[in-house]
């Protein structure tokens, strides 16, 4: 769920003496490793079960009953949450260009009052908010936050719980059609801008790309060269990982080649109004049945989860004990690690107790904003709807990494 930040006036319950120091401040009710989780966050998380689960039906006093549940567990699932995103930053972890391929996906999909696909990326971010109430950079980060938390429990928890093969292969002649795939091709590439030249710096830039093809087929790293020399700022930062392309979505120079080829070729230079571009395919599906070994993983994580949900709750228990963790009094974390202290110190200071508007606006430039995402194993969702029930929700057909997506067309 996504949480927005109230500011609550505290001036009045505090001292005289700091009355004329204090403004518009937020309520801290946990700090976890350096980072907080406030009265206001916790206020609109609440808000958004009750919604969720009037969106389910709920009403009266089981929507009361269900919501008095819910959020009760409010302040343990941003902890859970805020731990496994530092986690996922202890270990390096990137989903970048999962993020991309998810939000193309969407794209692909959005359409406008008129019923035309949202293709410009400002019209797309103006969309994303009509729909959902926040910017896209928040909905973006949210889904960030998601993938690094599942991450995370993946590489900490699920691996070390093994299901025997025939199993696997039990469950997936049981579920095939749960594997179908269609045609598609996963590309990176580099930009080599020609955008404002003059025919002799275009001419240049044309030289460098092919020099730059040449390097690539030789056996230099792709994800090297696109850092070092892609003028595409977007996806340069996550080694040139484009979305997923479907046949038709694709110039038909580009395409050809990009069903044909196998991984791993290097192709180009393609000449384009905006420069010229290189594409190495990275993996190439065709369309049909996927086999077992090309979704083992998968089937892997999806049998392992019912086994992995106590285990989720056991990990974020020792990640309590290792970390630095302060709960205000009147505040419960019913994920408390046992025996430790979580007593909030210093209480007679402001500091520590609030925070100013301006204080919580710099430190989610710095840290993007705490937003609450259900961790699996951990809580039961409050309603079955994801952000807004108005996004368009993905079809089936997993990636190399076992998402759904499809692709959106190359800029031409």
């Amino acid at each position: 769920m996504f949480v927005s930040r109230f500011a609550v006036l505290m001036a009045a319950a505090l001292p005289l003496a700091f009355a004329a120091d204090v403004k518009v401040v937020e309520e801290i009710a946990a700090k976890v490793n350096g980072e907080i989780i406030t009265r206001g966050e916790l206020d609109q998380t609440r808000k958004e079960i009750e919604q969720g689960l009037r969106g389910d039906g709920l009403t009266g006093a089981k929507l009361q009953d269900a919501v008095k549940q819910y959020s009760a567990n409010a302040l343990r699932d941003q902890i859970d949450q805020l731990l496994l995103v530092q986690k996922a930053k202890d270990l390096s972890i990137k989903v970048d260009s999962e993020v991309t391929r998810w939000l193309a996906d969407i794209q692909v999909q959005a359409r406008d009052k008129d019923g035309n696909r949202i293709t410009d990326p400002d019209k797309f971010h103006q969309y994303i908010q009509e729909q959902t109430g926040m910017t896209f950079e928040d909905f973006r980060d949210r889904k960030m936050r998601e993938l690094l938390s599942q991450r995370v429990i993946g590489q900490e928890v699920s691996y070390r719980i093994a299901t025997p093969e025939p199993e696997l292969r039990k469950y997936y002649d049981d579920h095939k059609g749960d594997f179908v795939r269609k045609e598609e091709v996963f590309l990176s590439q580099i930009l080599i801008s020609t955008e404002g030249k003059t025919p002799e710096q275009a001419a240049a830039a044309e030289k460098k790309a092919k020099d730059l093809v040449a390097r690539a087929q030789k056996g230099e790293k792709f994800s090297d060269l696109v850092r070092q020399y892609s003028d595409d700022p977007e996806t340069a930062r996550n080694g040139g990982s484009l979305p997923p392309y479907q046949r038709g979505l694709m110039p038909k120079d580009m395409e050809e080649p990009a069903f044909k080829e196998k991984k791993g070729t290097v192709m180009g230079p393609f000449k384009r109004p905006q420069g010229f571009v290189i594409l190495r395919i990275d993996e190439r599906f065709d369309a049909g049945q996927a086999s077992f070994e090309e979704v083992k993983e998968q089937v892997q994580e999806i049998m392992a989860r019912p086994k992995v949900e106590p285990k989720i709750r056991e990990y974020l228990t020792r990640l309590r004990e290792e970390a630095f963790l302060e709960i205000k009094d009147g505040y419960v974390d019913s994920g408390a690690a046992p025996g430790k202290d979580t007593r909030w110190h210093d209480v007679a200071q402001l500091k520590p107790q609030t925070t100013t508007k301006e204080e919580v606006a710099a430190r989610v430039h710095r840290h993007k904003k705490v937003l609450f995402i259900p961790i699996p194993g951990t809580t039961k969702k409050a309603t079955a709807k994801e952000t807004s029930p108005d996004i368009p929700t993905p079809p089936p057909g997993p990636d190399q990494n076992g998402a759904p997506v499809v692709a959106q067309p190359i800029k031409q």
